[in-house]
């Protein structure tokens, strides 16, 4: 923690019945697992907030009865707000793989398999004397984490660098390793099954445990960070380009930025992609940060 930044004690937030009702099974579920434990006193305390899970496009009618692109919502996610607490904190710098990188490795082999960490961050536990400083706080009282949560700012450079001393020397050699996607491989049937016991084997010594319903073992072919590997090299995921293409048209900053963060995670498979959107670039450099479209060209206009 920066020396400088003194402890916040934040107030719980406001929730629907229906919300209450999804924080009150999360937290029976984590005290019935030992991941978190009640708390009385934390210098401490982050507020609890509910998010919609997103689910893939729909077209939805609208009051004037125009269809118009929507996304599901599939279920709901408990997180907490951690940003005061991660303002405070020192920054943790281990750097995550260069995917397109780290893919170019991954291609271009027989087999693999696609191993899955189970409740990812959950399996790394914190030291006893910062376990407080996780204290958050909802409807039924105030509750901190034995084990890493979702929300720390230092919680993915923590995870990889565990994940990189748990494999060690194997990744680069018969693995590639992305926070809790494991991905091994090998150019024959019996090099791949030799090479995941050796993973399976580190995995035991570790008790580091797998998700098996997320595995795959002995394929030709898989996704793997929205592309498709096999020995024919890289693809898109086409179900990735389906959902872009459903998307909305934007009508803020936000939603132009987010459009091309979506489109530009695949812009190393389309030519030219810095001069088709150098249209939607050069509009973001005449909009204010919280105006609209509408608005913005208003502004533009001589």
């Amino acid at each position: 923690m920066e020396d400088e930044m003194r402890p916040v004690r934040q107030p719980q937030r406001r929730l629907t019945p229906n919300l209450e009702a999804v924080v009150r099974a999360e937290i029976v579920k984590l005290l019935d697992a030992g991941i978190i434990f009640a708390i009385s006193d934390s210098e401490w305390v982050s507020p609890t907030q509910v998010v919609p899970k997103k689910g893939g496009m729909t077209v939805v009618p609208n009051e004037k009865n125009e269809l118009i692109p929507m996304r599901t919502v599939t279920g709901y996610r408990v997180c907490i707000d951690y940003r005061r607490l991660n303002d405070a904190t020192r920054k943790d710098h281990f750097p995550l793989p260069f995917i397109d990188q780290m893919l170019e490795r991954l291609a271009g082999h027989e087999f693999y398999c696609f191993l899955d960490g189970m409740s990812g961050y959950f399996q790394i536990p914190i030291a006893p004397e910062d376990q407080a400083k996780t204290t958050f706080t909802c409807p039924f009282g105030t509750f901190a984490y034995r084990r890493i949560p979702f929300g720390l700012c230092n919680a993915p450079a923590t995870f990889q660098r565990c994940m990189l001393a748990i494999f060690d020397r194997l990744v680069g050699e018969i693995m590639e390793v992305f926070m809790d996607d494991f991905s091994v491989y090998g150019d024959s049937f019996s090099h791949c099954l030799h090479n995941l016991e050796l993973v399976l084997k580190r995995c035991e010594e570790t008790n580091l445990a797998l998700s098996w319903e997320k595995c795959h073992f002995m394929v030709r072919e898989g996704i793997v960070l929205g592309h498709k590997i096999s020995k024919m090299g890289i693809e898109v995921d086409r179900a990735k380009i389906e959902t872009i293409s459903k998307l909305p048209p934007p009508t803020s900053v936000k939603g132009i930025r987010s459009f091309l963060g979506h489109a530009g995670f695949y812009r190393r498979f389309i030519k030219d992609f810095s001069k088709i959107a150098l249209p939607l670039i050069k509009l973001l450099e005449r909009m204010p940060p919280s105006s609209s479209l509408m608005h913005a060209q208003r502004l533009s206009r001589p």
